[in-house]
Parts: C-alpha cells; structure tokens; sequence
C-alpha cells in the first residue's frame, strides 16, 4: 500500500492538537528527561545577542526559550508548531518564565511561512522523522537560514536503544491490538531517522556542510510504574487510543505485563530510571 502523505499530515495535526493536553501535563518530565539533548542543541547553535532562532515542530517551545536569554535583548525566538494548542501551552510556559521575546508561529516545517535568509539558527528537537516529507523540511530549513547560519535537530536513535517506546510497542503488537511495523517500507515515526548515516545523508542531500552527528545517551525517571503508565497514556497519543479501545480487563492484563517487562528498570523502593539514546547533528548552511 503507497503512503498517502496528505492522509498523514492530517491525521498527525489532529493527533497533535489532541495530544497537546497530556504534553503539558507532563512538561516538568519532559522538561528533564530532554535537559540534556536540548541544552545540546543550544550549544550547538551558539546564540549570540542579537540573532533570531526558529525552532521547529517546537511543542511547547522548551528548547526556544532555553536561547530566549542568550539573543536578548535585541534578537528574539520564534516558537513555531502546526497545532495551535501546542503553542497555547507554549505562551503559557513563556510567561512563567518572564520571557518577552518570544514570537509564536503556527508552521508546518514542510513549508516554512518565513522569508528567505530571515533567522541566525534553526532547533528542532525530535520533529524531523515525524513529518511526512524529511527532505522537503530540511530544504525548507535551509532556505530560511542566513548564509553561514546553523540548524541543530534531534532524532531517536533506534527503538532498540529506546526500551521506554520498545517494551510498550512489543506489548500492543504481541497481543494483536496494533500491526507490526512495515519495515520494507517505514512510515514517519519516531525512529525512522534512527541512523546517523541516514541523517547526515539527509542534510547532505539538502545542502547543508559541515555535518557533525553523535548520540545521546538519556534516561527517563519514573517514582513508580504507575506514573510511566499515565505518563505513556498522556505523551503517545497512539498509545492512548490503542489501550482505550480494548475491554477494561484486557487492559488490566496489558498493565500487568508491562509492569513485568519494566522490572528489569526498577529499583528495590519502586522507581525507574529507563535508558534512551538520541542522536543529535549540527550542519552550517
């Protein structure tokens, strides 16, 4: 079956405008389980007073507002999304941190509504392999950027180096509730950018030099299972629909089995710390 990616930027908008709810209830671990790859990012770009940012598929815009002090006072951020709901968590969080230059955008990275050559540096953490055309939004990328300006991105590496996305996956495919994945021909997803030489090809092909791509190793903590199991239902939306769409005592025994497969992660008071790993690039236009 071919990929129909006008179906897919559709449903991917109403997933997000849908999911924008639980991402904000879960912002402060979110907030932390990223620290470390946004903060790469930011130094990566290097902020200087003065210059733009744009970040791309931003959610809640936590990376933006990370250089929002770093370009002060006469440069700025743009925080852009396509979900609108998005970006009302995003000003929310802008006005708790005190932060006056921050712009918001609804923008889908495919066709980014900027003029040419009109931002310093491009952020997009973990946005890229979730869009239906990856190449077209990096040329996009580089269209806005200013001759010598930078784009930091983060993907996930692999699912297998992700077992916080890979045990519940495993779970829903195993008991028949979703599909197997098509790996002769992947659709956008979380890890199918999960190669560095897959990324690099990628900013190649759109013209970006100087390509540097590394992991990242993270880790995701959790006070206890039931805390990763609410956490799972508010930040997958696919997640969500699939365990909300079965019987409440087949979900009872999917809960189970996931506490199970997590054991392996879980110290003697109960808490969690599952390990994840992304891959971050830095590329000069």
């Amino acid at each position: 079956m071919s990929f129909d990616s006008n179906a897919y930027r559709e449903a991917s908008l109403e997933n997000w405008e849908e999911a924008a709810a639980g991402w904000v209830a879960r912002q402060a671990l979110m907030r932390e389980f990223a620290a470390p790859v946004s903060h790469w990012l930011i130094d990566a770009i290097s902020p200087q007073p003065g210059q733009r940012v744009l970040e791309l598929a931003a959610g809640l815009g936590e990376t933006a507002m990370l250089a929002a002090e770093l370009v002060a006072p006469m440069g700025g951020v743009v925080v852009s999304d396509q979900a609108e709901a998005m970006l009302v968590g995003a000003r929310a969080r802008a006005i708790e941190l005190g932060l006056a230059n921050v712009e918001f955008q609804v923008l889908n990275a495919e066709w980014i509504d900027l003029p040419l050559a009109s931002v310093d540096a491009v952020v997009c953490r973990w946005g890229y392999m979730l869009m239906a055309d990856p190449a077209t939004a990096l040329g996009e990328t580089r269209r806005v950027l200013r001759p010598g300006g930078v784009l930091a991105l983060a993907v996930w590496d692999s699912i297998e180096h992700n077992p916080w996305a890979a045990l519940p996956a495993r779970e829903l495919v195993e008991r028949g509730v979703v599909p197997a994945p098509d790996r002769s021909a992947p659709a956008p997803g979380p890890f199918v950018l999960g190669s560095a030489e897959r990324v690099a090809e990628l900013l190649e092909q759109a013209g970006f030099a100087e390509i540097e791509v590394q992991a990242v190793d993270l880790l995701r903590r959790h006070p206890d299972f039931e805390e990763l199991w609410d956490s799972t239902l508010d930040l997958s939306r696919n997640f969500h629909d699939a365990i909300l769409s079965r019987p409440p005592s087949e979900i009872d025994g999917i809960r189970a089995s996931l506490a199970e497969r997590f054991a392996p992660y879980t110290s003697a008071d109960g808490t969690l710390e599952i390990p994840g790993r992304t891959l971050v690039a830095r590329a000069s236009s």
